[in-house]
Parts: C-alpha cells; sequence; structure tokens
C-alpha cells in the first residue's frame, strides 16, 4: 500500500533539508578556497566568489608554508591509507570468518573485547603508544604509524564482516567442497565474492581513519618529509591569523581523494552483491 502523497512530500523534504544543511558547510569550504582574500574577510559575504582566483591552490600546492610540496604530503597519506586498507581488510577477514565458522574458548570473550576497544578514547592512547613504538624503534616511521591504525581499524572490520560471514550458508561451501574445491579456492572463489559489500564498507572506514587522523601523525612523526596531509593543513594556523584561503584551498584537495575512493569502491560494492548472487 502506497504512503499518503503528504507523508511522501514531507519526508522527502526532510530529506532535502538534511542534505542542504550538511553540505552546506562542504559548499562554503569549496567556494572559499577560490575567493580573493578581499571577498574573504568582506563584511557582506557573498556565497559564490564574484573573481575566482586559483592563487591558494597554487600557493598550497607549490608549499608555500611548509616549504615542502603539496605532492609529498598526499604520497605519505596515501602510503599510510593504501597500506592500512589493505592490511587491516585482509586481517579482518581472516579473523571473521574464524570467529563466525569456528567455536573455540573464549569465543565469546573475544568478541565482547571487540565492543570494548571501540570504547576507548584515541587519546588515551597517545603517550602508551608513543612509549611502545618509542622501545620497538619505530618512532618517526610510516610503518609505525600504519601499525597503529591497523590496529585501530581491526576492531570495527572484524565486527561488520563478522556479520557477513556468518549470513553465507555453509551449505555453499560444503557443496563447493564436494566438488573437489580446496580451502583456498573455497575462500577465493565461494565466500570473498559473497562478502565482498561488507569488506568495501570496512576498507571505507578504514581509509577516512587513516587519511584524515591528525594526533597520532602529528605525536609519531618527527621527519617533516614523512608528515602527512593534515599535518600540512596546521601550518597555515599562526598565532597572527588563519590564511583562510589556503586552509580552503588544502581542505579541499585533502577531501577530493576521499570522494574520488568512496566512488570506485561504491561500484565494487554493487558489483560484489552481483557476483555473489549470480555466480556458483
Amino acid at each position: 500500500m502506497r504512503a499518503p502523497l503528504w507523508r511522501r512530500i514531507t519526508l522527502n523534504a526532510a530529506g532535502i533539508g538534511v542534505f542542504l544543511i550538511s553540505a552546506f558547510p562542504v559548499f562554503w569550504m569549496v567556494s572559499t578556497a577560490f575567493k580573493p582574500n578581499g571577498e574573504i574577510f568582506s563584511a557582506t559575504p557573498h556565497p559564490l566568489p564574484e573573481h575566482p582566483t586559483l592563487g591558494h591552490f597554487r600557493f598550497v600546492v607549490d608549499g608555500g608554508v611548509a616549504g615542502v610540496s603539496f605532492w609529498h604530503y598526499l604520497a605519505n597519506s596515501a602510503i599510510l591509507a593504501i597500506s592500512t586498507v589493505l592490511i587491516s581488510g585482509l586481517l579482518a577477514l581472516l579473523a571473521a570468518t574464524a570467529v563466525a565458522r569456528f567455536r573455540f574458548r573464549f569465543r565469546t570473550t573475544f568478541l565482547i573485547m571487540l565492543l570494548i576497544v571501540q570504547m576507548v578514547p584515541c587519546e588515551a592512547l597517545v603517550i602508551p603508544l608513543f612509549v611502545d613504538l618509542k622501545r620497538m624503534d619505530m618512532l618517526n616511521s610510516l610503518v609505525g604509524l600504519t601499525a597503529v591504525y591497523v590496529g585501530f581499524a581491526l576492531p570495527f572490520g572484524i565486527w561488520m564482516l563478522r556479520g557477513f560471514v556468518a549470513a553465507v550458508p555453509k551449505e555453499l561451501e560444503e557443496a563447493a567442497a564436494l566438488d573437489g574445491a580446496g580451502h583456498l579456492r573455497i575462500f577465493f572463489r565461494v565466500l570473498l565474492p559473497l562478502v565482498a559489500p561488507g569488506l568495501v564498507a570496512t576498507s571505507v572506514f578504514s581509509f577516512i581513519t587513516a587519511w584524515n587522523e591528525f594526533p597520532f601523525a602529528y605525536t609519531f612523526l618527527k621527519d617533516q618529509d614523512k608528515a602527512t596531509l593534515p599535518i600540512m593543513l596546521q601550518f597555515f594556523f599562526g598565532r597572527s591569523g588563519n590564511d583562510w584561503g589556503p586552509i580552503m584551498a588544502a581542505s579541499t584537495l585533502l577531501t577530493l581523494p576521499v570522494i574520488a575512493f568512496f566512488l570506485i569502491v561504491q561500484r565494487r560494492m554493487v558489483s560484489g552483491l552481483v557476483a555473489g548472487a549470480v555466480k556458483g
């Protein structure tokens, strides 16, 4: 039975209102990035730039404040984010398969600990992790920071993928085994396509976490040539004032890879659902 017309209109209007409220800060950020300083600090701000300029973007890309090229920071952030996605995704999928398919001692305790770990504030772990990385001689290292990001992404990934793996009927794996498929073939040809949507969801979470993270990167990385994009962004904040044009330009550039990554994996999510539904 179709909903009344007034109800559909109300729900659509509410959805449009929520979208506009959520999108307005992003719109203002992009608009400010193209405004010259005179328009940014004008007493009568305008939604769109009257005299658009790319000067702020050139200033950011050329490393006008930090002295290091934007592309160097971008490469560091990309290495961290992609490494976190790949490592955490693989480990989370293996752990989720073990939790969902096998019964072992302390299994329930392990699942409860996954929830408890996610309740701990990240800021409370800065000093303990700093001490641990220093003991392992992994401070000021992208490898050490990647290990930290993987550790934070794993609990969420395991918990989410566990539901996807548990939803896959065991009969499919048993049928593949009867046809002569080995464990690896069953894992890659039967289980992996069916849990691909969950793997994509966890990869989005892992990518955004590693891409936007600031406190750990700022604390653990000392050399400027190993810094990430969020660290570069803080160079535009100073005691004498904030350079809002480059700040908004850098924030816009920082957002674009996340949007691109989401659009790419969104297609993979749909293809994963279709592949899991029609392939034997």
